[in-house]
């Protein structure tokens, strides 16, 4: 992903790579430690979608799944600016803001919803905090440091349902909104007018400014992408998990045996898509998008793969049946959006028309398909044809790269 910086007294301008020093830095154990309470999370949303979930259970999921990774990204952006000066205390109580989140899902919906909420407005507010004193405007992602998109959280907490569920996704929609409402610029721009506003009306008292006149945080790109493929891989692992404790339970047939070898090699195959070459977003380059535009990417991408998680694990009681519609179509709508997002993040990443219409376009539709026509056949015999999906953009490029070579023998 892009990485933009400006000094104090420069205009904004984009920036280029991340320079050796940046590509040299890795996520600290404070930093993995934080990411695995966050996946704690998102394992436990993925329990919402268990059985044979309904557009209101995916609904409900998206919203608590969006609320989960905004809540984590913005402690990411604050460790991937503080480097080494972060506070440890800050980010662990952060830390254990989010783990209240994950324990309260499991209720959510009846007597732990105003702790989720309230849990998640105190993290948002100690995120927004730590840059106040640090002076620096978070232009590439404005969430980090925003509050006016906790406002309808807190109203939330006494209303009662489904009116609070509306309030938590008008507060992530004004977050959301404001993050793409203007431009870094802009960002920057308004941010420098507020303290400007603010150090005249101190001069008029013939005091000093509070806090430093506000600079454009410096993105380490090299670190963030390590952090987003890190998420993403033990958002892949922990889909692992749900499908060994789904499949420790069941009775061990052919049928299981081949559902769960499919399961596994199906998580593979997205996991070489979003992490082996890229940076957690399936087939996205680096440097190609800046944060703002790259961010969402992961976070849908993401939490495609958690839902797929249930859809794997719920598959292991059916092993020896047939999925009932629900099921096989979050397995299907799953991969579908996790490889949608790669046709979007290959378009962009600069690999032509050509790969978009054989390659990119093929893996979107035939889950969509599967899912339509596929309700006779065995999970098992639907893994297997959602890997052959999944691997179908690797072997296109195979396939590609053979023709050009051979075309190259034919020209010398």
């Amino acid at each position: 992903m892009a990485s933009e910086n400006t000094s104090s007294g420069a205009p904004p301008a984009a920036s280029p790579a991340a320079s050796p020093a940046e590509s040299e830095r890795h996520a600290s154990w404070l930093e993995l430690f934080f990411d695995l309470i966050a996946v704690a999370g998102v394992a436990q949303l993925a329990h919402l979608l268990h059985g044979t979930p309904g557009t209101d259970d995916l609904g409900f999921y998206c919203l608590l799944y969006l609320a989960f990774w905004t809540a984590w990204m913005c402690f990411t952006t604050y460790g991937n600016v503080a480097a080494d000066k972060v506070h440890t205390r800050t980010v662990l109580i952060g830390m254990f803001g989010l783990a209240v989140m994950a324990a309260a899902v499991p209720e959510i919906r009846s007597d732990h919803a105003r702790a989720f909420a309230l849990a998640y407005v105190l993290v948002r507010l100690l995120a927004s905090r730590v840059w106040q004193r640090r002076g620096e405007v978070v232009a590439d992602w404005p969430i980090a440091q925003l509050s006016a998109g906790v406002v309808p959280w807190i109203v939330s907490l006494w209303a009662e349902a489904p009116a609070r569920y509306w309030l938590w996704a008008a507060g992530l929609a004004v977050d959301l909104g404001l993050t793409f409402a203007r431009s870094r610029n802009q960002v920057l721009a308004r941010a420098r007018e507020e303290w400007e506003e603010h150090a005249a009306g101190r001069a008029a008292g013939h005091e000093r400014p509070t806090r430093p006149r506000p600079v454009a945080a410096r993105i380490d790109a090299r670190h963030l992408d390590e952090r987003l493929g890190l998420f993403t891989l033990i958002v892949i692992g922990e889909s692992v998990a749900l499908t060994v404790e789904a499949s420790s339970e069941a009775d061990w047939t052919s049928r299981l045996a081949g559902l769960a070898v499919g399961s596994f090699v199906l998580l593979l195959a997205l996991w070489a898509l979003a992490v082996r070459r890229s940076c957690g977003v399936p087939l996205l380059g680096f440097g190609v998008l800046a944060p703002r535009f790259a961010l969402p990417l992961h976070c849908v991408s993401t939490g495609a793969l958690a839902a797929l998680a249930a859809s794997l694990g719920g598959a292991v009681v059916h092993a020896d049946g047939h999925l009932p519609p629900g099921m096989r179509w979050l397995m299907c709508g799953s991969v579908t959006v996790f490889l949608a997002v790669g046709l979007v993040a290959g378009a962009v990443s600069g690999r032509g028309t050509s790969w978009v219409l054989r390659a990119g376009v093929p893996v979107v539709v035939a889950p969509i398909l599967l899912g339509a026509f596929a309700g006779r056949g065995s999970p098992a015999a639907l893994v297997w044809a959602l890997v052959a999906v999944a691997r179908w953009p690797w072997l296109y490029e195979k396939l590609a790269g053979r023709r050009r070579h051979d075309t190259s023998d034919v020209r010398s």
